[in-house]
């Protein structure tokens, strides 16, 4: 099994003037700060999941690969998977669509953002049990909001394809790592491939279809089963900084993530010591994916 990290380093001044260019306007913070955990995502790989076997970061160019990266981990350009016409892109739901094209990646992976954390012992079957995927689901009706409509939209096109019918009711999986089969992602892309890029957009919209048509497509094909993985969803815009550290340093779930949120710069800065401080408490020894 091999793990896929999306990351986006929002400090970068080539990615910053990049995003000018395109845009004529700064990036949102929120939604592009780095907090400095990515090395604790990888520990926490490395020591709860020994299953993984190779670990992909997917960036934009390689301004944006971090310095103390080692040869262990895998990079992956954009320009390597998506096509050249829909780059420069700072549309997650765009890069999810094309991550099954990462060269030499397996046929089951987990596709983690890079503010998902494993932090106690995880097992192979917590993901993938029987040659099937697992992952809650939950039926939803409300459409409001981009993420909403991602989660409509894939649902749709999943169903389309599988060749079921479409009711009143769309479902939105688990927010976790996403584990996925790649022989899946190729036949949904060799189906809708064409459409797939045709919403695509370089920053999100309410047109777009993300990561979840491979998981709800593999749902109503029958290689996953709506069997939840272990994990606790913290948003910051709802838990202290001693919750937050509790979730870190004494998890009750093997999985966190942690959900960042339009914060004043204090509360930015109380949040990111916190986080930082109890991580390195966690895993205070570098992985084999750091120099």
């Amino acid at each position: 099994m091999d793990a896929v990290i999306t990351y986006v380093d929002g400090n970068d001044p080539f990615w910053q003037a990049e995003y000018a260019r395109a845009f004529d306007q700064p990036a949102l913070q929120k939604r592009f700060r780095d907090w400095g955990t990515l090395p604790y995502l990888l520990r926490g790989i490395e020591r709860f999941m020994p299953f993984v076997d190779n670990v992909f970061l997917v960036v934009s160019s390689e301004s944006q690969v971090p310095s103390w990266a080692s040869d262990a981990l895998r990079i992956v350009l954009h320009r390597d998977i998506i096509p050249a016409q829909l780059l420069p892109t700072f549309n997650s739901a765009t890069i999810e669509d094309f991550l099954h094209r990462i060269p030499g990646l397996g046929e089951r992976y987990l596709y983690f953002n890079d503010d998902m954390f494993p932090v106690g012992p995880c097992r192979e079957e917590d993901f993938f049990r029987d040659g099937k995927a697992s992952i809650a689901f939950r039926r939803c009706l409300s459409r409001h909001g981009i993420y909403r409509h991602h989660c409509f939209n894939s649902d749709r096109l999943a169903r389309r394809l599988a060749g079921k019918c479409a009711g009143p009711v769309f479902r939105r999986p688990q927010h976790t790592c996403s584990p996925m089969l790649r022989s899946a992602c190729e036949e949904v892309f060799a189906l809708a491939g064409e459409e797939l890029t045709r919403r695509a957009t370089p920053l999100r919209d309410n047109g777009n279809v993300n990561q979840y048509v491979f998981l709800d497509y593999m749902l109503f094909t029958g290689r996953a089963v709506p069997r939840a993985i272990p994990n606790k969803h913290v948003s910051l815009a709802h838990t202290s900084v001693t919750a937050l550290r509790d979730c870190i340093l004494t998890p009750d779930r093997p999985l966190v993530c942690i959900n960042d949120v339009h914060l004043s710069e204090a509360q930015y800065a109380a949040y990111r010591e916190a986080m930082l401080s109890s991580f390195q408490a966690r895993f205070p020894v570098p992985s084999r994916f750091e120099k």
